[in-house]
């Protein structure tokens, strides 16, 4: 769990809330046909753009924003240079079997096993990461669709609440609902993009670009376990992606 993820979002909608009860209550500003637009036509209108699987594995990689996979560089590093050690003395063969933190290293080492060279092995690996990358994308895009449609379905609330109210200015018991309808969906809107999806979509692109380097440290320690590197090598190039804390605390182990 992501404790920063889900206090910003309880957080958040406390100050919101604590806000409107300070206003004058809670009530005032829950109106049905507000909701209906913003989620209900958001929903709808994120869905059009794009296919329906990838709109809904999307909800799959939203929950990632709270439920991280946990992968450890330092973890995975100390493991590539013990099965550095392990090929440089019995060779590749060697490695068959050994327990590895993750499928991308599993998968990395079989290719070393199965005889790969250098430049399929990479070739491989990095295609494996463009395609990542790609299925991360794609699930960020409707994200983004999100927090860009949110907003618009706000606007079109508001039109239509200003056209209610305007189309009955001879009835005062009209002009306070169509007036709420005009407010309350932009300020739906404005909440469902900023405070739910833009938050989400940011941790998301956070999550892509650390798995990006945690994937490409793999690639150069199955390199260099295939060139035959030292171990000692091996660690000293893949703690240079670490924070210096980190790299410290590798080298002085």
């Amino acid at each position: 769990m992501d404790i920063a993820s889900l206090v910003g979002l309880i957080g958040s909608f406390a100050m919101i809330g604590g806000a409107m009860v300070v206003g004058g209550g809670l009530a005032p500003f829950f109106d049905v046909p507000s909701v209906l637009i913003v989620i209900g036509g958001t929903f709808f209108a994120a869905m059009y753009t794009t296919p329906l699987p990838t709109f809904l594995a999307s909800f799959g990689a939203m929950s990632k924003a709270f439920l991280p996979p946990v992968k450890k560089q330092n973890v995975m590093i100390e493991r590539m240079v013990e099965l550095a050690s392990i090929a440089r003395k019995d060779g590749m063969m060697a490695l068959e079997g050994q327990d590895v933190p993750d499928k991308f290293f599993e998968k990395g080492m079989q290719l070393l096993v199965d005889g790969a060279d250098e430049t399929k092995l990479v070739q491989q690996l990095n295609q494996e990461i463009k395609a990542m990358k790609l299925r991360h994308e794609n699930n960020q895009n409707v994200v983004k669709a999100w927090v860009d449609l949110a907003p618009a379905m706000g606007m079109i609330g508001t039109l239509i609440g200003l056209v209610l109210m305007l189309g009955n200015m001879d009835d005062p018991k009209a002009i306070g609902p169509a007036m709420a309808v005009a407010l309350l969906t932009t300020m739906y809107g404005a909440i469902v993009a900023n405070v739910i999806f833009a938050p989400i979509l940011t941790k998301l692109e956070g999550y892509t670009a650390y798995e990006v380097t945690y994937r490409e440290m793999i690639v150069l320690g199955l390199k260099n376990i295939a060139r035959g590197e030292s171990p000692r090598n091996i660690q000293d190039q893949m703690i240079s992606n670490l924070p210096p804390k980190m790299q410290a605390k590798m080298e002085a182990a």
